[in-house]
């Protein structure tokens, strides 16, 4: 069964069509990248699985019990908030298995840092461990390198490879490198609309 079943998906933003009839399907543990240029819907596909913007038309259907993480392109914190890797992993108060997740990201040593400290690149891991607290069945990941530098997307990419295989969750990103996408990826999407 299918993960993620997406049929005749289409979504506008008033009187912007973002998407028009988009169709795909995410099966287990498989890992798909979608390609494309600025402005052709990306990241409406994703927002449109997770339930952040309604379709105009055609349907999204979820196995049961899916669960899913998010990765997004940019999340801007207050470089003045004192908070520590540790704590912002276990926002809004729950227990949060933080030491799981960090060694899954690939940056364990990290739990005690402060945010405000961390590169670009930890920072993108953190946000990755934060996807992955709830363990999930599919990893959902918008432009998550966006910033960094090729050898820091590179490490990223293999990290991800390295969750897939160490959790068996699938992956659905966006990604504008396509020389490193065609290497991490089992199903390229090209979408323009």
């Amino acid at each position: 069964m299918s993960l993620i079943h997406v049929e005749g998906l289409s979504v506008s933003y008033g009187a912007r069509m973002a998407l028009s009839d988009v169709s795909l399907r995410i099966e287990p543990n498989e890992i798909v990248t979608i390609v494309g240029p600025n402005g052709s819907g990306k990241t409406s596909l994703l927002r449109a699985i997770i339930g952040a913007v309604k379709p105009l038309a055609g349907s999204i259907v979820h196995a049961s019990n899916l669960k899913i993480g998010y990765v997004p392109q940019k999340l801007h914190i207050d470089e003045t908030l004192p908070i520590t890797v540790s704590r912002f992993l276990r926002l809004p108060g729950g227990l949060a298995d933080v030491d799981y997740a960090l060694k899954q990201a690939g940056v364990p040593e990290l739990e005690k840092e402060q945010l405000s400290q961390l590169s670009g690149g930890q920072f993108q891991r953190v946000l990755l461990a934060r996807a992955l607290i709830g363990k999930p069945d599919l990893l959902l990941l918008d432009e998550a390198t966006q910033g960094l530098d090729q050898r820091g997307s590179a490490s990223f990419y293999q990290q991800i490879e390295t969750v897939r295989q160490a959790t068996g969750c699938a992956v659905l990103m966006i990604s504008h490198e396509l020389h490193v996408v065609m290497s991490a990826s089992d199903r390229v999407i090209c979408l323009n609309g």
